[in-house]
């Protein structure tokens, strides 16, 4: 929706130094200010997804800031959304909600600058994002190409792990487990950016896997291929998503992109919602050559992300998703 409003706006001749924008459904806004230095620009908000104050501040700054790693950048500093119900909220919780966004930004070595506040119905709590990263070296989701692997970077199931959480079915185990992944920041992302080898890169979020590999598929023209069997699962996730565990956004997922992808007659119907899990600062999506691919791993690992793996590749054909 929001790229055809822009599309029919007044303005129809768009920068020569915008590079990238809302053409192909990629993570941020790439903007050149000189021949070794472009801006990236994004935004990113949401309500709280668990209850525990400091830890929603914490995964909703880590979900903002996991754009500008996928487009190759380097955050240097963030602005703060904040919409709060003043009248309903204690003043101390509100504090904790920021403290936690704010300690993930010290994480990612960067300051929160300013941002802007509003008393609102309910609580809503993000950033907009701004990093750096060289005009030659934006990491677009448009670029794959044929014979490229696909590696990605965290496990899935965090979406499933949170429908489990509002019915108290949790564990503690589970819970740490979505903590840990919600707030780990995706930083191999400005690594990337410097690898010749590596040709497009996107964060699983929302849309899930399926959504988010089919985006780079149609920006790139090609045809992706996933084998499920070495897809990295969170063992929770699974376990509840077994017994029907799901969130109600997979099946919108699913109805939303469904005509372009093709599952092998085999998978059962937990494996379906998987791909279709909407996740919640989710792993990067990389397509590099084969070549490249030990030394993506090699960077994922370096990183804390132990769970990296190869799982698909990608073909000449029409821009499609199979899972086999």
């Amino acid at each position: 929706m929001l790229s055809r409003i822009i599309a029919e706006s007044p303005l129809k001749t768009l920068p020569a130094d915008l590079l990238v924008g809302v053409e192909t459904a990629d993570d941020a806004a790439v903007y050149r200010l000189n021949d070794s230095q472009a801006i990236v620009a994004t935004t990113d908000f949401f309500m709280p997804i668990v209850d525990d104050p400091r830890d929603f501040g914490r995964i909703a700054a880590a979900n903002a800031l996991s754009d500008v790693y996928a487009m190759g950048g380097r955050p240097i500093m963030a602005l703060a959304i904040v919409g709060m119900p003043l009248a309903k909220l204690p003043e101390n919780v509100i504090h904790t909600i920021l403290e936690g966004g704010a300690s993930i930004c010290a994480e990612a070595g960067i300051p929160i600058a300013g941002g802007h506040s509003i008393d609102a119905p309910e609580p809503i709590y993000g950033l907009v994002g701004l990093g750096i990263v060289h005009p030659e070296r934006v990491k677009k989701n448009s670029g794959a190409q044929a014979d490229d692997v696909l590696i990605l970077g965290k496990p899935l199931g965090i979406g499933i792990l949170s429908a489990a959480l509002k019915k108290g079915l949790l564990s503690e185990a589970g819970y740490g487990e979505m903590i840990r992944w919600t707030t780990k920041l995706n930083v191999t992302g400005t690594r990337l950016a410097e690898m010749a080898g590596v040709h497009a890169v996107t964060d699983v979020t929302g849309f899930g896997l399926a959504g988010h590999l089919l985006e780079i598929c149609r920006g790139s023209g090609l045809t992706g291929t996933v084998e499920f069997d070495r897809l990295p699962l969170i063992g929770e996730a699974v376990t509840h998503v077994k017994a029907g565990i799901a969130t109600g956004a997979s099946m919108r997922n699913w109805d939303s992109y469904s005509e372009a992808v093709d599952l092998a007659p085999g998978l059962e119907e937990w494996q379906h919602k998987m791909v279709t899990d909407p996740q919640t600062s989710g792993g990067l999506l990389v397509a590099c050559t084969a070549e490249c691919a030990d030394e993506v791993l090699a960077a994922f690992r370096a990183d804390g992300f132990d769970q990296a793996a190869v799982i698909g590749h990608f073909s000449g054909g029409p821009p499609r998703l199979t899972f086999i």
